[in-house]
């Protein structure tokens, strides 16, 4: 999600599927930009009505109020740390140090999970491995909070580990969720970029027609399609469609060729 300012209006932001295109996977790429006025929690709550699935998120509170299952975010929890690093003195960030080798640790065992074919296959590698670095992860995380002023960059650091550590592990109970949600980091910086130099994103009607092209366009690329030659397949096919035809075959991920 991120704020258009000046406007004060935001850009929610959902992706499902993977960071590559995958025809045999049942989830399809979707990267769907949702332009709203507020970041109230109750634009979450809207859009996800209905959905009681998994949710890879950061810390922001809006989302607890949706039904999904939240699932944390590794590359947040990592974040926090890199900056309190950067904010110390070499010889005193021993801690956030010790923190980050700890996340890198978790992160070579994913490498390794992504290197499997089935969710299944990379969630058994997952429960095999990171519980025992985790276990020692949060042990460490419980003593340097007692040991670390609060309000400093590290305090601040741990107590969001600690704070979202349910959610955190969440990834550890199925082979399908990320455990991070860099995709949708990723996925944002097209229109970051785009929207310094389109004129159009400056208005509310502007920045409602800048996500559905946005979504388009992201969501082919997701599914490995040129979005030049998936564009040109719509304009050909629409108009041939009545108000009521499906428009399934049209999707992104149910096109093999163009």
């Amino acid at each position: 999600m991120i704020k258009e300012t000046r406007s004060s209006c935001y850009m929610w932001l959902y992706c499902t599927g993977k960071d590559q295109p995958d025809r045999q996977s049942p989830i399809p790429n979707i990267v769907l930009y949702d332009f709203q006025p507020t970041r109230s929690a109750q634009c979450a709550i809207d859009f996800l009505r209905g959905f009681d699935g998994y949710l890879n998120v950061d810390g922001y509170p809006a989302y607890e109020s949706t039904k999904a299952t939240l699932a944390g975010c590794w590359a947040h929890a990592r974040r926090k740390f890199i900056e309190a690093e950067k904010g110390m003195p070499k010889v005193k960030a021993g801690k956030a140090t010790v923190a980050i080798n700890f996340i890198k640790k978790l992160y070579a065992i994913e490498a390794l999970a992504k290197q499997q074919g089935m969710a299944e296959e990379a969630l058994q590698i997952r429960q095999e491995k990171a519980p025992e670095i985790l276990a020692s992860y949060k042990n460490w995380l419980e003593k340097s909070a007692q040991q670390v002023p609060p309000k400093s960059l590290l305090g601040k650091a741990i107590q969001y580990n600690l704070n979202q550590w349910d959610k955190l592990t969440v990834y550890l109970t199925d082979g399908q969720i990320n455990i991070d949600n860099n995709r949708a980091e990723r996925a944002i910086k097209p229109f970051v970029i785009g929207r310094k130099n389109w004129l159009f994103a400056n208005t509310g009607n502007g920045a409602r027609s800048s996500a559905i092209l946005y979504s388009i366009i992201e969501t082919a690329k997701a599914n490995g399609l040129i979005p030049y030659d998936y564009l040109v397949k719509l304009f050909e096919e629409l108009p041939k469609r009545q108000a009521n035809d499906s428009l399934d075959d049209l999707l992104p991920w149910n096109i093999k060729h163009i």
